[in-house]
């Protein structure tokens, strides 16, 4: 009968160190050779086709850093964590870009190392099931930025199709991070000023007075730094499109200049009396209910619907969950490790745990979620051990009265309840399933059947 156990090679000038790693991982089942130096190493690889090498950073003749190298030139791939009794940021960060997989400090706990292979080998099955795993086998187009097929995501795609063409002002509101750009990008793209520029003005990262000089340009001379006459954005996308981004933030003085130009199409320069007329297409955006600052006075009225002709509000990831791994496709074949290599692939696990996550930093805290895993997991397969989510949390309360007046019944609460204590906490412990369960003071087995029977309970909103 074949050998199928896993062949590890183990490599250490010190003998003490080979018999101890060689007892332990042979009890653990694992098919062990040994070698004493980093050119038994080279020698070792070809004849004994170990699936890792477990080797000393210092060792004789050709060292740790040395072989791998070695192995870079000559074009081999065998996965390898190095071991090293320094502590050296700068032996890590050289192994890691050299392609060790990962690396283990001496004196090292054997259940640490023994959960360093657990999730190498977890990972190194999961490779041979890329094609499986694959959602989209289809190359992903470039162009094709705005992302999903939720019914909320077609009535966004419907708007921009039948508002695109006109040169109506566009209001796009929404959550920070849903993608309001892109929608201003796509709405220039396929309108009939395309030919022209598309100029972004962030109206919340400047003070009053220079934003006024950005907007309109001024003229030589009008205060103490203007030594030449400048145009202003507004001058520079004539014939084109212009996007007032965070326009929310704009002040009352400067929102009775931009009514102006939305009405009459002309301004003057900052100390100049000359009318300046342009032809452009104005799209802002905000994430702030435009309607509530008008109602608090801190929004002329008159600009609100002045530039609310027509409006394309972009939901929150929270409402349209199951645009997720479409997503996550994109964003996969978005941020390769390499350049030139094939886009990371993303294990089932991991997409339940993304689909439970709240996202209160939406489509941008996605895509840094996936962009970290990818370079934690060097381009492989994304596990959820590789998803480190962002400790800001959206600092929403449970709901009883909204939890009671939802559920059929008091066990359907409770089950609810306990869906969001065991995914929030997964998330806080970044996915790591062992650590969830010490939080939660359960056994990993139990918090695998409880998380599964969650997941069959599937509440939509079960961490929101």
């Amino acid at each position: 009968m074949a050998d199928d156990r896993r062949r590890i090679l183990v490599a250490d000038d010190d003998a003490s160190i080979r018999a101890m790693l060689q007892d332990f991982l042979e009890d653990e089942n694992f098919d062990v050779s040994v070698a004493l130096d980093g050119e038994q190493v080279l020698a070792s690889i070809d004849t004994s086709k170990p699936d890792l090498v477990l080797m000393d950073v210092r060792m004789p003749r050709l060292d740790g850093i040395g072989v791998l190298n070695e192995m870079k030139r000559k074009g081999h791939d065998v996965p390898m964590i190095i071991m090293t009794a320094f502590n050296s940021s700068n032996i890590a960060i050289k192994a890691i870009q050299l392609g060790a997989y990962d690396y283990i400090t001496k004196p090292f706990d054997l259940d640490k190392v023994s959960e360093m292979l657990e999730r190498f080998f977890e990972r190194h099955a999961l490779s041979g099931e890329l094609q499986d795993l694959r959602r989209r086998p289809e190359p992903i187009d470039p162009s094709d930025r705005i992302i999903g097929n939720s019914a909320a995501m077609q009535q966004v795609y419907k708007t921009i199709g039948l508002v695109a063409g006109s040169d109506a002002t566009v209001l796009i509101t929404g959550e920070t991070g849903t993608g309001k750009e892109l929608v201003a990008q796509t709405l220039h793209t396929n309108s009939t000023f395309s030919h022209g520029p598309l100029v972004k003005v962030n109206c919340a990262a400047l003070p009053e007075t220079l934003l006024e000089s950005e907007l309109f340009g001024h003229e030589k001379g009008s205060f103490t730094s203007a030594i030449n006459q400048r145009k202003g954005r507004f001058e520079l996308a004539d014939k084109g499109s212009i996007f007032l981004d965070e326009i929310g933030e704009m002040t009352l003085g400067t929102q009775k200049k931009l009514l102006r130009v939305l009405q009459e199409r002309e301004f003057e320069r900052v100390g100049g009396s000359t009318t300046v007329k342009v032809d452009t297409r104005v799209i802002a955006a905000t994430n702030k209910v435009l309607e509530d600052e008008v109602a608090e006075g801190r929004f002329r009225e008159d600009l609100f619907y002045r530039l609310s002709v027509i409006r394309v509000h972009l939901p929150p990831l929270r409402e349209r969950k199951h645009d997720i791994p479409e997503l996550v496709d994109y964003f996969l074949a978005k941020h390769r490790y390499r350049p030139d290599g094939p886009p990371a692939s993303i294990s089932q696990e991991a997409i339940r745990l993304l689909m439970q996550h709240d996202w209160p930093g939406n489509v941008r805290e996605l895509e840094n979620t996936i962009e970290r895993g990818v370079i934690l997991a060097q381009g492989g397969v994304v596990t959820t051990h590789h998803l480190v989510f962002n400790t800001v949390r959206s600092g929403r309360t449970l709901d009883l009265g909204e939890l009671l007046q939802r559920c059929h019944s008091l066990g359907d609460a409770m089950q609810e309840v306990e869906a969001r204590l065991l995914f929030e906490t997964l998330a806080q412990a970044n996915g790591d399933r062992a650590q969830a369960a010490q939080m939660l003071n359960i056994t990993v087995p139990e918090l695998d059947a409880r998380l599964e029977h969650a997941q069959s309970f599937g509440k939509p909103d079960v961490v929101r």
